[in-house]
């Protein structure tokens, strides 16, 4: 009985090989693991900061503007005396606010369209001819008329992000349904009568799922240049709100007295990205099938 108990207890085989493979998998690719690791620490920052020190990043004083980094002002002051610090912190909320959003939705209307598009000739003539609309424009050139005729808010930087990098998702889903919808085992269940849309839901979509990935946290990474390029012209939140692209554009007149400004903001949308784009290319080298089989022979 004792030996029936433990074995209950204890985790299926498949199970542990299963976590150990996509461990051992994981660890393989470093680029992986570190952006990771640094995209993990800038949101757990920007998400516990806030709640453990008390930091207004609107809080002025003039006597002590512009003072260099020091122990009692971590990154310095600004040309109104406010912490780079807190602002830095708050900025990053409203970035990675646009990023997570923006993906979330560039996700859901990309993977809707580029489904139907890979399934059904009608669709995918007036979905293509949508796609390529969208990306004969010069991408941040597009961002700035859609701002412009619309107005800048937080919301409207999320949309003119998906309306940017909707149609590169769609093209992708696509690609993927066009290259299984002839594949055996697709042949198969509609030999047994599976419909159309549970043959393209159950079967067919998730072998994109990969493809997506990738694509999906490049896209993260092109909305916090776009948030950052947008606010810097003026047209992403408006102030007071603090963001890393305005908190760089109020900088540019003290860039030789004061570049700890600059700087700051600089660095963390470098790091924010680079971060992004490790993840990216880790997850492209993971789930590419045929670095698989090199890697489990």
């Amino acid at each position: 009985m004792k030996s029936a108990d433990a074995t209950e207890v204890l985790p299926s085989p498949h199970a542990r090989s299963g976590l150990w493979t996509l461990w051992s998998m994981m660890r393989s690719e470093p680029m992986l693991l570190g952006g990771g690791a640094v995209l993990l620490l800038l949101v757990l920052a920007a998400v516990l900061i806030p709640v453990v020190m008390a930091i207004d990043p609107l809080s002025i004083n003039v006597t002590q503007k512009l003072l260099p980094p020091s122990p009692e002002h971590w990154l310095g002051t600004d040309e109104f005396g406010r912490e780079v610090f807190d602002r830095l912190v708050i900025g990053a909320h409203l970035s990675l606010r646009v990023g997570f959003a923006a993906t979330a939705l560039t996700a859901l209307v990309g993977i809707t369209l580029g489904a139907l598009s890979g399934q059904y000739r009608l669709a995918d003539s007036i979905i293509g001819r949508f796609s390529d609309a969208l990306m004969i424009f010069p991408g941040f050139v597009l961002a700035i008329m859609i701002l412009a005729a619309i107005g800048p808010s937080e919301f409207n930087v999320v949309l003119a992000v998906v309306v940017l990098y909707v149609p590169r998702v769609i093209r992708t889903v696509r690609a993927s349904i066009i290259e299984y919808r002839s594949a055996d085992f697709v042949q198969a269940a509609r030999a047994v009568g599976v419909g159309d849309m549970r043959l393209l839901v159950v079967h067919i979509l998730p072998k994109s799922f990969g493809p997506v990935m990738v694509q999906l946290t490049f896209g993260f990474a092109w909305a916090i240049l776009v948030e950052a390029g947008l606010s810097f012209l003026g047209l992403g939140p408006p102030p007071p709100d603090p963001s890393w692209g305005n908190m760089i554009s109020a900088a540019r007149e003290f860039i030789r007295t004061a570049p700890w400004i600059m700087i700051a903001p600089g660095l963390m949308i470098t790091a924010t990205v680079l971060s992004l784009n490790l993840i990216g290319d880790g997850l492209r080298d993971l789930l590419d099938p045929r670095l698989q089989s090199q890697v489990n022979p």
